[in-house]
């Protein structure tokens, strides 16, 4: 393993020859630490559903938060699994910075591994109309004030996942929740239409195959 500001650290499994500034779609995948399931559980039977926690619903409304934050980002399909999310980002021009963050192995998530006690209640339909309340501008502040442009990059992958996982991680524990990501994060270049299309179908069937998914 290489050294990075005097620490060992996990080589980057990212594409070298690829910015991440780039213009293109990219396939997310984001594990919850230990795989805990903070997000919620699902209810197996003829139509399985996805009952969203606390956290869940936090990871599902900033996920949705992210096109009004960054510029020239599309969503594509998305999903909250009982212990990670997928979804599909789209970034349209290229970012201004032209260059996305080396230090994958340890900056991008330095600021999301706190965890807290146990959650209070809180009503779900309340709390998920609190974060979209346009009154409750203190959520919304979150997402936009914990970018660092300076040090990762002006829209590109790293910047955008950091602050969605760190707006996460500060609403859950604001609210008291035990929660904690997984320090690093999956990312896939998509290619062609053809291979889009079957991402877009692996998340939107996800709920089907939990008893086969290899995160469970």
């Amino acid at each position: 393993m290489d050294k990075y500001k005097n620490k060992y650290r996990i080589q980057s499994a990212r594409a070298t020859w690829w910015n991440y500034g780039w213009a293109g779609a990219y396939f997310i995948t984001i594990c919850t630490k230990n795989r805990n399931h903070y997000f919620g559980g699902i209810n197996q039977g003829e139509k399985n559903k996805m009952n969203l926690s606390n956290c869940g619903i936090l990871a599902d409304v900033f996920w949705h938060e992210i096109k009004n934050h960054a510029q020239n980002v599309e969503l594509g399909a998305f999903v909250v699994m009982p212990n990670h999310i997928h979804g599909i980002l789209i970034l349209g021009e290229d970012s201004e910075s032209g260059a996305d963050s080396e230090d994958t192995g340890d900056m991008r998530d330095t600021r999301d591994i706190a965890e807290t006690g146990h959650a209070p209640s809180v009503p779900r339909l309340g709390l998920r109309s609190q974060l979209k309340s346009n009154d409750n501008s203190q959520f919304n502040e979150d997402f936009e004030s914990i970018k660092s442009p300076s040090r990762m990059g002006k829209n590109t992958v790293s910047s955008i996942i950091g602050s969605y996982k760190s707006a996460v991680t500060k609403n859950a524990n604001r609210l008291g929740l035990e929660f904690a990501w997984q320090e690093r994060f999956h990312d896939h270049i998509i290619r062609n239409d053809g291979e889009y299309q079957r991402i877009n179908d692996y998340i939107e069937s996800n709920i089907n195959h939990w008893n086969e998914d290899k995160f469970r």
